[in-house]
Order: C-alpha cells, then structure tokens, then sequence
C-alpha cells in the first residue's frame, strides 16, 4: 500500500517517524524485567546464573523469606503465587534453550537461539511475562505484536501451509478462506490465552487485573482481500476499573478514526487530551 516495512513491524512509535523497535526474544525480555538496571548489568547476573546454575530467585531468595516474615496470610500466599509463576517461566525458557519443548512440528524452520519452536508457546511465554511486568507494577502499558502487519509465514502448527499474507488475499477461494479462519481462530486462542490468565490474579484494591485493565485486540486491516484499512474489527477487553462496558457488540459510523478509540482510553487513564492524530472525538456509547 506504498508505507515501508516500519509501518507493519512496528505498533509503539516514539516520534511520528521513530518507531520503537520491539524485543522478540523471551530471555532477553526476561533479563530486562528480572536481571538488572541496566543490559550490562542484567548479561553479568545471567552469566553468573548459569555458572552457578542457579535460578534468579537464588539470588533475592534471603530478602523474599525476609519480607514474607512481614506479611500477613493473605499477601503471603500472594508473594509465594508471583515468585512460583517467574521461575515458572525461568524453567521454560531454560528448556526452549536447551530445546527440550516436544514438537511434532516437522519442516518448520529451526528457531533462533531462545525463541521457541512452537509459535503459541512463544505468544504464551511472552504474554506471561507481560502480565508479571503488570503484577509487580513495573509497567503499566504494554505494545504486544502476535506477527508482523503483512507476514507470510505458514501456520504448520495448524496444519496452514500456505502464507498468512497469501491467504488473506484468497479471491473467496474455499481453501484460502478456510485457512484464513484457522489463522484467526489460533490467534484468537493465544489472546483467550492472556486474558484468563489475567482474570485469575487478584487485586489488592478488588476485582482482577483483567478488570482493571484494558486490552485493544486487532489487526491494521479489515478485510485483506481488498486490502481494506477502515471499519477494523476491534475487540476489548477488561472492565478498566469499571468504567468500560462489556459484553456488546458496537458498530460506529463508516471511517470513525481509530484514534478516537485510543483518545477515549487516555481520558479513562486521566490524560488530558483533546486531539490524536486523526482523531475527531471521544466514542461515545462504551462506558
């Protein structure tokens, strides 16, 4: 459609022109949130980790046993549930490592070093590693890409041989069709995936953290065939602290800017904004 490759690998933006560009790999997202301060810092503790053989809790295991003394039953029960699920995904990325995860995945590329083989695992991986960032309150916004904006990489795992790219342009042909549908049911899986998880942690102030989030879920067009870039299908999730209506289905007027979307939210974080982009107002209608 005439923009570059940084339009479509790209969701979070510093500048107008300045993409910020995104991690992939799952250790080194780990190491980011877990290792250190700083990425020197976080590669020495790694290092050292692996000498040792120990795990990362090894090393705050003293303070952890030290604050549990502090707390009453409740948040004990709560640290102990935060601590078990970030070696939980330590053990997992030791075995995509050491490339111990089964697969049955036969003629799929090998992986790059720390990534792993299975496509949902790697979603999974990441996703519960964005859901302990928001637990421990290290971030409170997070950018999560499932694949690039005009990837043609095959879904072997479920039996898509063909490219996605390819198939989103199917012509109404049968075969196309259908694995197009299979492609978006297999992501839509990954993100029932996240938001259960999301829905079974509790929050100290009430509710879930599902219930005090909000999650945009979509994709930059709305019918690939025609290469359509208006009317998406845009799905929400999480109650933002109450403020945001679930479970109905809402149709806007043709060409509602996006951004109209994203300048409610920020009203609903208390941002003062009154102009995003393109946009023309707030949606009206979903709180």
């Amino acid at each position: 459609s005439g923009y570059s490759c940084a339009y479509s690998n790209a969701i979070s933006w510093q500048t107008a022109t300045t993409p910020v560009p995104k991690e992939v790999n799952p250790r080194l997202v780990f190491e980011r949130l877990f290792g250190g301060s700083d990425a020197a810092d976080a590669a020495q503790t790694l290092a050292k980790r692996k000498k040792l053989r120990k795990s990362i809790l090894d090393f705050v295991l003293e303070d952890a046993n030290d604050l549990k003394g502090t707390l009453g039953a409740r948040d004990q029960r709560k640290l102990e549930e935060y601590l078990t699920s970030v070696r939980e995904i330590e053990r997992r990325l030791e075995a995509t490592e050491q490339g111990e995860i089964p697969t049955d995945l036969a003629g799929i590329e090998p992986p790059k070093k720390g990534i792993p083989r299975d496509r949902g695992e790697h979603i999974r991986l990441m996703g519960d590693m964005m859901i302990l960032a928001f637990q421990a309150d290290m971030t409170r916004i997070s950018t999560f890409m499932f694949a690039n904006e005009g990837s043609n990489r095959p879904y072997r795992e479920i039996g898509v041989s063909d490219g996605h790219h390819n198939v989103s342009h199917h012509g109404l042909e049968a075969a196309k069709v259908k694995a197009k549908k299979e492609i978006d049911i297999y992501h839509a899986e990954q993100l029932a995936y996240i938001l259960n998880r999301m829905q079974s942690i509790e929050e100290e102030e009430g509710g879930t953290l599902l219930d005090n989030s909000m999650v945009v879920y979509g994709g930059g067009i709305s019918d690939g065939n025609r290469h359509n870039h208006f009317d998406l299908p845009i799905l929400m999730a999480g109650n933002a602290g109450g403020r945001l209506q679930t479970g109905q289905h809402m149709k806007f007027a043709r060409m509602t800017p996006m951004n109209n979307l994203f300048l409610s939210m920020l009203d609903w974080v208390g941002v003062d904004c009154e102009q995003l982009g393109d946009s023309t107002g707030q949606l009206r209608g979903l709180f």
